[in-house]
């Protein structure tokens, strides 16, 4: 069974009508994000919201009515699509009123031509895409925790005490991308393979 990435109650409920295009780091990059999360997680408030399983998010969308559509849409799309490579630089967050956690990767050229590519597949279609960014502003991650319920100083010491450069930079390559839906009965993963 494929490990969800999400699993606490109200985060599942505050996802309902929503859809996602994620990618699922499975080696090296997924090692270095349990370990990295556990540190964080042990230093945060108990009950601190935060994904069950790493990882990186291309696209988020709100078509509750129209998500075979949807996921037509991706599949054709990852057929055509390259393996992606994954690569931490480092531990950083997003400031208030975000206040996220994150491992940033590197701007790889796959991982920049993926989103690109899928930007000029949506672009062709009427689908609600929500959070999304140019290219350029976009900064590529895996959210390590959901630390918004803090105050602006410990926020700001919690980030000072987790950030720092990943010399080791873990890497590994991502051969499939998951359509990740929540609905009235949970969240649902359809994992598509990229071209070989």
């Amino acid at each position: 069974m494929t490990t969800p990435y999400m699993t606490d109650p109200a985060q599942l409920a505050s996802l309902q009508g929503q859809q996602y295009v994620v990618l699922r780091p499975r080696e090296s990059v997924a090692a270095f994000y349990e370990s990295e999360q556990t540190e964080i997680l042990a230093r945060l408030p108990a009950g601190t919201p935060h994904p069950n399983t790493g990882h990186v998010t291309l696209r988020g969308f709100f078509e509750p009515e129209r998500v075979h559509s949807l996921r037509e849409v991706i599949a054709s799309w990852a057929g055509s699509q390259a393996p992606v490579e994954l690569c931490v630089d480092a531990v950083d967050g997003f400031p208030p009123p975000f206040q996220v956690l994150i491992a940033r990767l590197e701007r790889t050229s796959s991982l920049v031509d993926a989103y690109s590519s899928l930007t000029e597949v949506l672009d062709a279609t009427d689908f609600r895409r929500i959070g999304e960014l140019p290219l350029d502003d976009w900064v590529f991650h895996l959210s390590l925790a959901y630390a918004r319920s803090l105050d602006e100083r410990r926020w700001t010491e919690h980030l000072e005490a987790t950030r720092h450069a990943v010399p080791s930079r873990p890497h590994e390559r991502v051969s499939s991308v998951d359509v990740v839906w929540y609905d009235s009965d949970g969240e649902h993963i359809d994992r598509l393979p990229f071209r070989s």
